[in-house]
């Protein structure tokens, strides 16, 4: 491993520490959906952007919010609606009358943590202000090019059933997200934990005991202890096999990019951190691909037609590549 980067502990045993400390605080709240949350810490890990996908009343933006108040950092929430303009989202500029000049003033992209309500429910035109400051963490405005403050994150939700006054998603935003995340409605035994929650007149009140233990210092570490994780070649190349794999299945119309490459690359070294190791294993690998490639496959109208649906495919895929041990 590279130098201690949290002092005189192990780097991973802190690491562990912290990550423990930040489910803690979120697990005050949020009953179950831990795959949401160990998949939203990963996202953070890997310097992702992140899409949640549930029907309303599962916890999706509160968890964001939750996530953000245990983050000493920056947070703004953006409600995106059909009539939401792109000044709406990254600020315009604004005629100050006393200097005779043109002032720039910020929308609220300009944050640390950008939760992002029902993001398809703005036309294109307020999608395609997204693209610059996901890919390339800037914005460019009347010629000026602003850099955003590290960490920049963004977290969009979605409900997959409601179609009125929504607009699908373009593929390259799609693209520019490293994880879409499904959120199940919970067993009935976390359901019970919720309703007894409520009744205890705590549902307001628990948010308020979440406190931060982290703040951008310690996320720039940790982000540099999981670039270390070392990966062996034949795991890489796994990882390409798998996705060149979605180009040329006929159950797929339009496959993955490099892109994908990266974000599995990434993700699951994030994951293996997590798990307190300094190097990749293949189920890290199989456990990141299903929310990395979800949302970057486009089915084939013949699939779709038969009600698949791409994860699905991404199992069929994984099944028949060989898994490297």
């Amino acid at each position: 491993m590279e130098e201690n980067l949290f002092g005189e502990r192990t780097p991973l045993t802190e690491f562990s520490e912290v990550l423990e400390k930040l489910k803690t605080e979120i697990g005050k709240v949020i009953v179950g959906q831990n795959q949401m949350i160990e998949l939203l810490i990963a996202g953070i890990l890997a310097d992702g952007h992140i899409l949640i996908e549930g029907v309303p009343g599962v916890a999706k933006t509160l968890t964001a919010k939750l996530l953000s108040r245990s983050i000493d950092v920056g947070f703004s929430r953006i409600q995106f609606t059909p009539d939401l303009m792109p000044g709406d989202v990254i600020g315009s500029s604004i005629f100050n009358p006393r200097e005779m000049l043109f002032q720039f003033r910020p929308g609220p992209i300009f944050s640390n943590i950008v939760l992002i309500d029902e993001i398809n429910r703005a036309p294109a035109k307020t999608q395609a202000a997204l693209f610059e400051v996901m890919e390339e963490r800037q914005i460019t405005v009347d010629g000026q090019t602003m850099k955003m403050q590290q960490p920049f994150l963004v977290i969009a939700t979605q409900n997959p059933i409601e179609q009125e006054g929504t607009y699908h998603l373009p593929e390259a935003q799609l693209d520019r997200f490293l994880f879409k995340i499904k959120v199940d409605y919970p067993n009935a035994e976390d359901e019970v934990v919720v309703v007894m929650k409520h009744h205890q007149h705590l549902g307001s009140l628990m948010g308020d005991l979440v406190k931060p233990v982290m703040n951008a210092l310690v996320i720039d570490n940790l982000r540099r202890l999981v670039a270390s994780i070392h990966v062996e070649e034949k795991l890489i190349r796994y990882i390409v096999t798998v996705v060149a794999s979605t180009r040329q299945h006929k159950s797929i119309y339009l496959g993955a990019s490099p892109r994908a490459s990266i974000g599995i690359l990434q993700a699951s070294k994030a994951i293996a951190a997590m798990k307190g190791r300094d190097f990749v294993l293949p189920d890290d690998i199989l456990y990141v691909i299903p929310p990395v490639l979800r949302h970057r496959l486009v089915l084939s109208p013949e699939k779709e037609m038969e009600g698949g649906t791409t994860d699905d495919v991404i199992n069929q895929i994984i099944q028949s590549s060989e898994i490297p041990r």
